[in-house]
């Protein structure tokens, strides 16, 4: 049993492959040059098929013997003809394609043999004509097969006869005509024909042409003749061309060989009709007409294609073709003229067969032919006898309906013939009745479904060869319904809303929501930020979060299940602050107002209710609100009046809508604009003075910013006069930037009061002055050396001059202090200065270097400048401190004191002795430090030592504090004496007693 049901299995899958045989490609007409080097030529035939076609010739209708191998080879399909011979390879060419399901034949090809002979050496006789007569020389070409080519060569090669309005060589014929007979025509012809196949040339014998002077016409030579009538008594005529019905010529038609020849290309059936050619010269005229008739080869218009077909049907197979004359048609069966029969007829091109069997099966050809050419189509009939089979084409497993709707059940196997097909249900035969019908094609139609009708149902397929069924169970399950639909809402940019879309549904099936925003499926990935699906299983509300414009629309909740679908929509409208203005322009300027006018933007579902007005010039800060009248525009008003501008200011406007959401956007900036020129109305500010050298008044003022300039050229009057004089002096500053005016004159007093006041000017006029300020002219430097100078060495690196204050008078104004010049080993011109206030009378000189004469000189100054230097002193700084520190510092503690002793510091030859020495103490949590002063290489310290202590040693000198001894830290003490060095420190214990110490004082110091 199983390799029976194997052979079938492989039997049916090769039958699904089988296949008729299909030309790919077609033999075609060919021309072989007689001569040619080329010793073969090849046929061309190629079919597919499965299994593959094998291929047979005919030529002129009998079968070609591919055995006789010295002669032909077959090629795959193509015919090779070996050593072609035009005696007997001549003819038309088919090709048979076969395999097992039929045979197919090619179109004809027609194998021709081009060559050319040579003409008869025979002389020719003499051509004798009168002048102004016409002629007509005739070549008479050879023997030959396939196009020529025609020319005439006059007397000798290469002198060719040129065609021109006389002179016309017929391609046709090879005939040349010569109009008109010119003295220079007399001379020998030659006629010379060319195979444009095999390119061979051959000359005709030369035909002699002389004039004769007494009129008469000769005709030579055997088988010539020369036709003059035409051409007797030129002129030479002017040829035209017309169409006898009177309709203009084409565009594409086209007049050659100066107008003898009329070309039409692509020739069409409107081309067709009768044509007049009409010759004119002095002597008359003459007119020749032919007659164009249009054919056309057959052109498919219907192919016949393959079919597939139960037996016991019947066929009805229609080609058909156009052509002119109408073509014919017949029909062949694997290659071969179909036999007709009762049951098998052919009407205008249509087959018919009835009753279909096996043995119908095969390839047929149907042939539409005129006697301009003939076309083929191909076809397989494939007549097929099965029983009904579901495996190609299985019943639905499953269908699901809805109650209340109608539900088709479909029953479709594959068999020939058509199969009868029954129903149950479960075991239950089904019955038709006003719900429940059965359709032609097998199917089971239940309409109105209700629960009841639920269950499987078989449908049983039978013909004569067999019968099988199939299955499909049926659920029916109850309609969706949305019990909460989204509605329409009006909101605001910003807020979040919620669209519900709720639904009851059968719990059989499954459910799936989707939403759509103005037709176009929500992503809910792309658009996550403001769209998610919330809510259970049954709902599938959608939450728009942080609502912007672009999400006004329509909204549809789509719910799908298997059976059926069902939808709801919602408008909804975001109302949001206005979008810009449009179009802000400034219609009129003056010198502070400015008209403007707008368009409006759009309102984003919200109406305007006012506009402000923006102003930015290139002094302001950004945007700043500007005043305008109205000062409230209301949102129907589009134009406004900018006031309390500054004149001679370049502005830019824009405009702000606003509704109850909110401000929109700003509109675009209108261009710049200038207000006009005015009087200056702002007069400098910070008005003021004094100071300078002697004998000048300064007065000084802030600059009038730009934009209050109010117009070109501006500048500054400057007015100032004598406390208690009544007439000002007046002076024109004409930079806007500048900021003071110095007025130099001897008879200016020293440090005398002026009023002073300053106006401003432009091209339109002068504006106000400041208001009247006192400033004093400048002071008398001093005239008088401090006295009583004096210069003490400190250190070191520091000396302290000291001095007498100078006396002062009126005239000198304000003492602002003293300068204090000072240098070494003579070298004035470098050097050092330091200045100190009016009320100082000493000065202290740091930065020195040691053990070295500094020179120093002291003198007074004010705003008018320097008095005269003191007499010189000098003073030598100190040599420096010792280098070397106290060294093998060691200390003892006891629970009451610390005693300390050191080695001496010897100063070197180039530093100061050493008067004595400090010891620096502090504990280790503070950093206040407590100095105690000694002469002695030791010290005794009354300590309270809670916790530890760091001491240093330094040398003291007259040039400063030598270098620090070692850090020591000496450790709280508890109950034993303790000792110790720089080089060593023991454990130690703390002493809880505490007593005063002598001779302290305390330094704040970090170290």
């Amino acid at each position: 049993g199983f390799m029976h049901w194997h052979q079938l299995l492989l039997f049916s899958s090769c039958e699904l492959l089988l296949q008729g045989p299909v030309f790919i490609r077609e033999p075609s007409n060919s021309i072989f040059p007689v001569g040619s080097e080329d010793k073969k030529i090849t046929l061309n035939c190629e079919a597919r098929g499965n299994p593959s076609p094998h291929y047979r010739w005919q030529l002129n209708g009998s079968d070609i013997n591919l055995s006789m191998e010295y002669r032909y080879k077959l090629d795959g399909g193509n015919l090779v003809v070996i050593n072609p011979n035009r005696n007997w390879d001549t003819g038309n060419y088919q090709c048979f394609a076969t395999n097992s399901l039929g045979t197919i034949v090619s179109r004809e090809a027609k194998l021709q043999f081009a060559y050319l002979e040579n003409f008869k050496t025979k002389m020719r006789s003499t051509v004798s004509v009168r002048e102004g007569q016409g002629v007509v020389l005739l070549c008479g070409p050879p023997p030959h097969s396939g196009e020529l080519s025609y020319a005439w060569i006059f007397n000798e090669y290469p002198s060719f006869v040129e065609e021109d309005s006389r002179r016309f060589v017929s391609q046709e014929t090879g005939h040349l005509y010569i109009a008109k007979v010119e003295p220079s025509d007399v001379g020998n012809y030659t006629c010379v024909v060319t195979s444009t196949v095999t390119k061979a040339r051959v000359l005709g014998s030369p035909t002699p042409l002389v004039l004769r002077s007494d009129g008469r016409k000769y005709f030579k030579g055997k088988g010539e003749k020369y036709i003059m009538d035409y051409f007797i008594l030129g002129p030479v005529p002017q040829i035209n061309w017309r169409r006898s019905d009177g309709l203009p010529f084409s565009s594409k038609i086209k007049l050659r060989k100066f107008n003898g020849v009329l070309e039409i290309p692509n020739f069409q059936q409107e081309d067709t009709g009768s044509y007049e050619c009409i010759a004119e010269n002095s002597r008359g005229r003459n007119v020749a007409r032919g007659r164009l008739t249009y054919y056309a080869k057959p052109h498919w218009v219907q192919l016949i294609k393959d079919v597939e077909i139960a037996v016991e049907d019947n066929l009805f197979w229609e080609c058909r073709a156009s052509g002119k004359p109408k073509p014919s048609y017949r029909w062949l069966k694997n290659g071969e003229a179909l036999v007709l029969e009762e049951r098998i007829q052919i009407e205008n091109g249509a087959l018919t067969i009835s009753n279909l069997n096996v043995t119908d099966s095969g390839m047929f050809q149907c042939i539409a032919e005129n006697k301009h050419g003939l076309i083929y189509s191909s076809a397989e009939l494939k007549v097929v006898a099965s029983a009904p089979d579901f495996s190609k084409a299985p019943m639905k497993k499953l269908m699901q309906v809805q109650v209340g709707s109608m539900v088709s059940l479909d029953c479709k196997p594959r068999a020939s013939p058509k199969p009868v097909c029954s129903w149950k249900k479960g075991d239950m035969i089904v019955q038709e009745n006003e719900r429940i019908s059965f359709l032609k094609d097998g199917g089971l139609k239940i309409a109105n479904v209700t629960k009841a009708d639920a269950g499987t149902y078989t449908c049983i397929a039978e013909n004569q060869f067999g019968k099988a069924n199939g299955t499909t169970r049926l659920v029916v399950t109850e309609p969706t319904r949305i019990t909460l639909a989204p509605s329409n809402m009006d909101v605001s940019v910003g807020e979040s809303v919620i669209l519900p879309c709720q639904v009851q549904h059968d719990p059989l099936l499954d459910i799936m929501f989707t939403w759509y925003f103005n037709g176009a499926l929500t992503d809910f990935k792309k658009d996550g930020s403001h769209f998610e699906k919330v809510g259970g299983s049954s709902s599938g509300d959608l939450m728009i979060r942080n609502i912007q414009l672009k999400h006004s629309g329509k909204y549809v909740c789509m719910v799908q299940t298997g059976v059926d679908s069902v939808s709801s929509a919602a408008d909804l409208i975001v109302r949001g602050s206005p979008g810009p203005p449009e179009n802000v322009k400034v219609d009129e300027i003056t010198d502070t107002t400015a008209q403007l006018s707008w368009k409006e933007g759009t309102d984003n579902h919200s109406p305007v209710i006012s506009y402000s007005v923006q102003a930015r010039t290139p002094f302001s800060v950004g945007w700043q609100t500007a005043t305008t009248v109205p000062e409230v525009i209301d949102g129907k008003t589009h134009t406004a009046t900018v006031v309390e501008l500054n004149p001679w200011v370049e502005y830019e406007f824009r405009v702000v809508a606003s509704n109850k959401i909110g401000g929109g956007e700003p509109s675009l900036p209108s261009e710049k604009v200038r207000t006009e020129e005015a009087v200056p109305e702002v007069p400098p500010s910070e008005v003021s003075g004094g100071g300078g050298s002697r004998s000048e008044l300064v007065i000084t003022w802030d600059p009038v910013p730009e934009e209050l300039q109010n117009g070109g050229g501006f500048g500054y009057v400057v007015a100032f006069r004598p406390l208690g004089v009544t007439n000002w002096i007046q002076t024109v500053v004409t930079s806007p930037d500048t900021p003071r005016y110095v007025f130099r004159n001897e008879s200016i007093m020293p440090f005398s009061l002026y009023e002073v006041k300053v106006g401003v000017y432009n091209n339109k006029g002068e504006g106000p002055f400041s208001p009247v300020t006192t400033v004093f002219s400048a002071e008398e430097e001093p005239t008088i050396a401090p006295s009583r100078v004096s210069a003490n060495s400190l250190s070191s690196s520091e000396i302290e001059v000291s001095w007498n204050t100078i006396p002062w008078k009126l005239s000198n104004g304000h003492l602002l202090g003293y300068e204090v010049r000072y240098w070494n080993n003579g070298e004035e011109e470098s050097s050092s200065k330091v200045k100190v206030a009016g009320n100082e009378t000493s000065a202290r000189l740091r930065g020195l270097k040691s053990n070295l004469a500094y020179y120093t000189a002291v003198r007074a100054y004010n705003s008018a400048g320097a008095g005269p230097f003191s007499t010189t002193v000098n003073a030598t700084t100190k040599k420096t401190p010792p280098s070397q520190p106290p060294g093998n510092v060691v200390w003892n503690a006891t629970d009451t004191k610390v005693l300390l002793n050191w080695e001496q510091v010897k100063a070197k030859e180039n530093e100061s002795e050493v008067t004595g020495y400090k010891v620096f103490y502090r504990t280790s949590s503070q950093n206040n430090v407590q100095v105690l002063n000694t002469n002695k290489t030791s010290a005794e310290l009354l300590l309270p030592i809670k916790e530890d202590y760091i001491i240093e040693v330094k040398a003291t000198t007259d040039g400063g504090d030598g270098t620090s001894s070692e850090q020591i830290r000496i450790p709280r003490i508890t109950n034993m004496d303790a000792r110790g060095s720089t080089s060593a420190i023991s454990n130690v214990h703390a002493v809880s007693s505490y007593i005063p110490v002598v001779l302290f004082f305390i330094v704040n110091a970090l170290w």
